[in-house]
């Protein structure tokens, strides 16, 4: 056989391999864990008394199927439409495996809460300044406890769940 054919024959086969290859996950979950909420559906609008033009409370949440062998929840809230790019609006750790619910306008007892893009610790309010906005609710199961404090953000946040992470649910609201 031609050197060329063989030559031309390997490299369709690397190419078919290594396209076949499934995807890496950065969470490796045998879990279905779910974050719903009573106040909004996934992707649909986010009622207003929970932005800037309501009350400027955080909507209810409630938490559903945490892996056993969770040790702390975190919850990270961010808009990615927004002019200066990704905006976080809440930042939430060291949330009891336990818990099924954030209430509404609540921070459950233990949880610690970080510096948001508003460049304070809480929740902050969702008020885009034209167009439809997504707010984007991760939720993420961590096999430890983590060690910031208010002082610190989303980058830090990551940082400490790096390898950490056994499951998440996302969910998302819509506000114009």
């Amino acid at each position: 056989m031609p050197f060329r054919i063989i030559i031309s024959l390997l490299i369709t086969t690397f190419l078919m391999v290594g396209c076949t290859q499934p995807a890496v996950n950065l969470v490796t979950s045998k879990h279905n864990m779910k974050l719903t909420s009573l106040a909004f559906e996934h992707e649909e609008k986010l009622p207003q008394k929970y932005t800037c033009d309501g009350l400027g409370v955080n909507p209810p949440l409630t938490i559903s199927d945490v892996p056993v062998d969770t040790q702390s929840l975190a919850l990270i809230m961010e808009d990615p439409d927004a002019p200066s790019g990704l905006f976080v609006h809440w930042l939430v750790w060291n949330l009891d495996p336990k818990l099924t619910e954030i209430k509404e306008d609540g921070l459950p007892a233990g949880a610690e809460e970080g510096t948001t893009s508003y460049g304070k610790s809480g929740y902050g309010l969702p008020c885009p300044p034209s167009g439809s906005h997504h707010y984007v609710f991760r939720l993420y199961a961590l096999d430890i406890m983590l060690d910031l404090s208010s002082s610190d953000d989303k980058r830090d946040l990551e940082r400490a769940m790096a390898g950490h992470i056994l499951d998440q649910a996302e969910l998302v609201g819509v506000y114009r």
